[in-house]
């Protein structure tokens, strides 16, 4: 099957005077310039979770396929009925799941149905057991019901030919099973987004590597690479690279050549170690987007070899706000499962602050027993543990603000990024 075209290499640059970008405004420029890079291929339904849609689906088969009871009861005409006491005599036999009954009930007669059994020809409505006694071969109830009472209707939930899911859906369990249901086995998908993830710097080891006091663990790269796995993209780990610009360029041509999408964190300023800058500015494609937003600030986008580069910050906090925020919905784009923000809810501040003006803040958070949001005991960037004590992000907007306990905060949990 055919692949979508690439990207431009110009499609990053930010028009001329643009400083220091709002949050808003950076997802609704990457958004406008990014688009669909992965190809299609058909795979089963029974393979197909997790995988984004590439094309609408329509059912094959009604479902349900046909009439059928939805209790353990009696089925009959409802114009057998009269009065306000019944008394049906019940024909021989019984309608079960899997066992339909062979034969027609006549008018002024019941039959014994089963929950799933295909309705038989002369019934149309089915009284619930509970509500029946059987004396002598004789059904009687009380009038009540109206016409196609516990009858599930042929096609009731999605006919032949309906749509049932739409493309850029990324398939659930349930969709397995709604596509099974109307007999679709196999699905037209996008391939999986395949995402680089790249550290660099001196200072980084590895955790099962020897470390001198002026090193640190690569904390970044084992969270970036399990967060694309999270969000159903493969993953393709390039390691960490020094601070040696061969080696960098080395890295990012082989990213290039692995994956769609390369994701780098640290060397993405403007130091004189910084050389991923350095070599992206070199092949003429880097922009370095300054976002107003806490923790954070620069992201470098930019093309190598016809592929997107997204350069995060190397803090591991802003990384993962930054991943969160502006990687997440951008790459579910290119994947082709479509552009996805965050929905907020809002809570009640467990905290008081004195927000600054200028600049979109990002707290760990959680959801305290009381329902309040509760900010983390510190700000600092390079608290790591403060991501696993939250379990989701406090938004402040870009104006000033002084939060005192109570006042409404907008709070985003995890789940909302696919976590």
């Amino acid at each position: 099957m055919s692949s979508p075209p690439k990207l431009s290499n110009d499609c990053f640059a930010l028009p001329p005077g643009v400083h220091w970008t709002p949050v808003d405004e950076t997802l609704a420029s990457l958004r406008e310039r990014v688009s669909v890079v992965t190809g299609i291929e058909l795979v089963p339904t029974l393979a197909a979770g997790g995988r984004v849609l590439a094309t609408d689906v329509v059912a094959r088969r009604d479902s349900p396929p046909y009439a059928n009871s939805a209790v353990d009861g009696y089925g009959f005409a409802f114009t057998s009925l009269r009065g306000h006491e019944q008394a049906l005599p019940l024909a021989e036999g019984r309608a079960a799941a899997g066992g339909p009954f062979d034969g027609v009930v006549h008018a002024g007669k019941a039959l014994r149905i089963l929950t799933g059994a295909m309705v038989p020809e002369g019934v149309d409505t089915i009284v619930l057991e509970e509500d029946v006694i059987v004396e002598g071969g004789v059904l009687k109830f009380a009038m009540g019901l109206k016409k196609g009472a516990n009858v599930r209707p042929k096609g009731e939930d999605v006919g032949a030919g309906e749509g049932a899911l739409s493309a850029g859906r990324i398939l659930q369990p349930q969709d397995l099973g709604l596509l099974a249901a109307v007999g679709v086995d196999t699905v037209e998908v996008h391939k999986r987004l395949r995402v680089a993830v790249l550290s660099t710097g001196d200072e980084l080891r590895q955790v099962d590597e020897d470390i001198a006091p002026h090193q640190i663990y690569d904390a970044n790269r084992p969270m970036l690479l399990d967060l694309i796995g999270r969000w159903g993209m493969e993953a393709v780990d390039l390691g960490h690279v020094r601070d040696d610009a061969t080696m960098v360029r080395q890295m990012l041509t082989r990213g290039a050549q692995e994956a769609d999408v390369i994701l780098t964190s640290g060397g993405a300023s403007a130091g004189d170690e910084d050389h991923i800058s350095a070599a992206l500015q070199a092949s003429g494609t880097l922009n370095l987007w300054r976002v107003a937003i806490k923790p954070g600030r620069p992201l470098a986008l930019a093309m190598w070899e016809g592929v997107p580069v997204f350069g995060l910050p190397g803090n591991p906090v802003a990384a993962f706000v930054t991943a969160l925020i502006f990687a997440r919905p951008t790459l579910l784009e290119l994947s082709g499962a479509g552009w996805s923000e965050p929905r907020a809810t809002h809570l009640p501040a467990a905290f008081s602050k004195s927000k600054k003006p200028g600049r979109r803040e990002y707290l760990r958070a959680k959801m305290d027993t009381n329902g309040h949001a509760e900010v983390f005991k510190s700000e600092g960037s390079g608290r790591i543990s403060g991501l696993c004590w939250a379990d989701g992000l406090v938004e402040l907007g870009d104006q000033g603000r002084e939060i005192t306990e109570g006042d409404p905060v907008r709070y985003y949990p995890f789940t909302e990024f696919g976590l």
